[in-house]
Parts: C-alpha cells; structure tokens; sequence
C-alpha cells in the first residue's frame, strides 16, 4: 500500500489535499444556506428551493461544458480561472442581505463548481496509471468526507444559520488552493493534458456530446443517475428545512447528521468498495439507490433528532454505493480522446439536484411540518424511478462484456463480473 501511494503523482495529491480543506470550508456554509434563508430572511420553502437549486440547474449545462472545454484548452486553464472565480463568489455570498443576491451568487457558485470539478477528476485520470484510478477516485471521496467531518460543527460554531462569516472562510480556503494549484501546474507543466495540439482536429462541441449521448450504457447511467442525485439532493435541501421547522434546536440536529454522515463514509467506503468491485458497479448503484429510498421513507416516520441521526447511517450506504464506483465506470467505458467530456456530461444527472429542492419545498408548502409522510413518501417513490434504466445499462453493459471477451479485448470485462 505505501508503494501505491508514494506512486500518485504530485498533482493528483494537489487535488486530494485541497478537497479536504475545500469541503471543509463549503459544508461550513452551503449546507445551512436553505435554513438561513428560511429563519433568517423568512423565504418561503418552495422560493428557498429554487434558489438552492438554481446552483444545480446551471451546473448542469456548465458541468459538460467544462469538461468538454479541457478537452480543448488544457486542464490549467479551466481550473485556475474557474477555482479563483469560485473565491470571490463566497465573498459575495458573505456580502449578501437579499433574497434575490442569494439566487444570483448561488447560480454562480455551481457554475464555478462544475467548471472546476469535472476538469480536476478528468485530471486525476491524466496523470494516474489506469490499474490506480479506483484507489485515487476513492481518497478523493474519502477527501471530500475527511472535510465534511469537521466542516459542519465549524460552521455550527461560527453561526452558519445567521451570519456569513464562514463563506469569508471558505474564500480564503479556496484563494490559497488556487495558488498551490498554480504552484504545481508551473512545477508539472509537461505532465499536463494541454488540449488539442497542432495539426490535431479540433474536438468539435456537437461531436463530443453526440458521441457521449450515443452511448449505449452512459445514457440509461446518466438518466438513472438524475434519480440517485435526486434522492441524495433531499439531504442538502429538504432534511434540513423539515428539521428546522420540526424540532426547536432543528439546526443543530441536522450538523449533527452531517457530521455523522462524513464518518460514516470514511468508515464504510473501502468495505463497500471491497464488496462491491466483485460485482457490476451498476449493482452498487442500484443498491445505493435502494437504501437512499428507504431512508427518506423512514424520515417520514420518525420523531427525534436521535431517530433521525440513526436514519443517516441507513442513507449513507446508499451515498457509499451510489457514488465510490460512478468515477470509474466513467472512466472505464469512455474514450480517452472523450475523458473530459465523459466526465463533464455525467453532470447532466445534477438535474436531480435542481429537482429535489423544488418538488420537496412545494410539499413543504403543502403538508409543513405536521404531516411528514406526505412529504417524505413521494419524495421516497420519486428516487426508485431511477432503477429501471439502471437495469437497462447492467444488461447493456453484460452485452459488451461479452463482447470484447468473445474478440479477445479486456477495457470493460472488469465493470461486469
């Protein structure tokens, strides 16, 4: 193991360290952004929604767009423009005091995120061997929790759910990350994917998305995978507001959960993954999103925040198995020359995030706090729509198993044993 990992490149390290500290300081802020606005500014759970879920809504186009841009330009670009913007866009968010500021920021900050995030994970690909991408994809999620355990109670800590003091944190966190980024990009400028070289035909926009939109087993992923996000977008949004105007100290209860969830995760992940790479990934995905379902059914039968703490564990295995081995299976059934765009258009399944806050705050607007089964049921059924087009890509992906076998080829045999 220490072999394997004195092996990652400097920059693939670059990125894992920095998402430590960059998820430590979002989850000091962004999670608590649907009860600010609620508690403190008085916006309705349904206008809460939307502007909690404007930020997905951009991503989803920007996300591909990103990914297919680093295609073209190089990785450097994308992330130092995309990550220094990010910085002054948690300024904002700490300047703010309107409702319709919020929206405007918050749109922002997803285009940021889905410029940087998809170009840094097709990074990860560039300058990490093919048989250590699983342990490299995975310290990056293991990161993102490393952060997340901390980010919450800080945020709790420095009045997250009234004041906008840690989004200021947050901008200095992700500055310093941009300048150690560009340290190393100067550092490591040859091991860099630099765009289309001279001579080489552009990658044309409508060539790359219609070689991605045509793949047979991407398509059920992407379509299925808008589900699973939808379910896990209900903890972000939903959780949060119903807890908030259910329980007296609502706020503190679900950094609580937060906080439970990260380490659960950091527990978890490698026993999963163990377990799960001896099956086809696109079974983890549809167990992920069967435990995410459950979960949030469950949330409409609970009545403390200890049941409810209890209830995140359960919705954590199914973040676990959504979630470790989508990475990979991306990188596994794309085209090297399409990596970015792979890894860019993947994002499209953000619709589901822009759909969570919206369908759970118009049943909040409904049913409020004093009938949440009515809530937490729909919302349950709404995230099990994705299996069926997740056993569409299983069978599909059997098939060019079998395939390649039969021609002798070994580059997706691995994803379907």
């Amino acid at each position: 193991m220490k072999e394997q990992l004195r092996s990652i490149h400097p920059l693939a390290w670059t990125i894992i360290a920095g998402t430590i500290f960059g998820r430590m300081a979002t989850s000091m802020s962004i999670p608590f952004l649907s009860i600010y606005l609620t508690t403190h500014l008085g916006v309705s759970p349904f206008h809460t929604g939307v502007i909690v879920s404007v930020s997905s809504l951009v991503g989803i186009f920007a996300s591909f767009y990103g990914g297919y841009i680093s295609d073209r330009i190089g990785r450097r670009k994308v992330m130092l423009v995309s990550i220094a913007s990010w910085a002054l866009v948690f300024v904002a968010f700490a300047s703010a005091e309107v409702a319709w500021a919020f929206f405007v920021i918050n749109a922002l900050n997803g285009l940021c995120r889905s410029l940087f995030e998809p170009t840094s994970r097709a990074l990860l690909s560039d300058v990490t061997p093919k048989e250590k991408r699983l342990l490299v994809y995975n310290m990056r999620y293991a990161a993102i929790n490393v952060g997340v355990v901390a980010g919450p109670l800080l945020g709790l800590m420095l009045g997250s759910a009234s004041t906008g003091t840690p989004f200021m944190v947050a901008a200095g966190v992700y500055a310093l990350y941009g300048v150690l980024l560009l340290i190393q990009f100067t550092r490591y400028a040859s091991d860099l994917h630099v765009g289309t070289t001279a001579g080489e035909a552009p990658l044309r926009m409508g060539e790359a998305f219609r070689t991605a939109s045509r793949d047979p087993i991407f398509m059920p992923i992407l379509l299925g995978t808008v589900f699973c996000v939808m379910g896990y977008a209900h903890s972000n949004s939903t959780m949060p507001q119903f807890l908030s105007l259910s329980f007296e100290e609502g706020t503190r209860w679900f950094t609580y959960m937060l906080t439970v969830n990260a380490v659960c995760v950091l527990a978890f992940q490698y026993p999963l993954v163990r377990l799960a790479s001896r099956f086809s990934p696109v079974n983890s995905l549809i167990a992920g999103n069967i435990c995410i379902a459950v979960s949030l059914l469950l949330c409409g039968m609970l009545n403390s925040g200890w049941m409810f703490i209890l209830d995140m564990v359960l919705f954590t295995v199914g973040e676990v198995l959504l979630f470790t081995m989508l990475d990979v299976l991306i990188d596994q059934i794309a085209d090297a020359q399409y990596k970015g765009t792979y890894f860019g258009t993947i994002g499209f399944n953000n619709l589901g995030s822009v759909l969570a806050p919206l369908f759970g705050g118009w049943l909040l607007d409904i049913y409020g706090q004093t009938a949440p089964l009515a809530v937490f049921g729909p919302v349950s059924l709404s995230v099990v729509i994705g299996i069926p087009f997740l056993l569409v890509a299983r069978r599909r992906l059997a098939q060019r198993t079998a395939r390649f076998a039969a021609q002798g080829g070994d580059s997706v045999q691995q994803l379907s044993s």
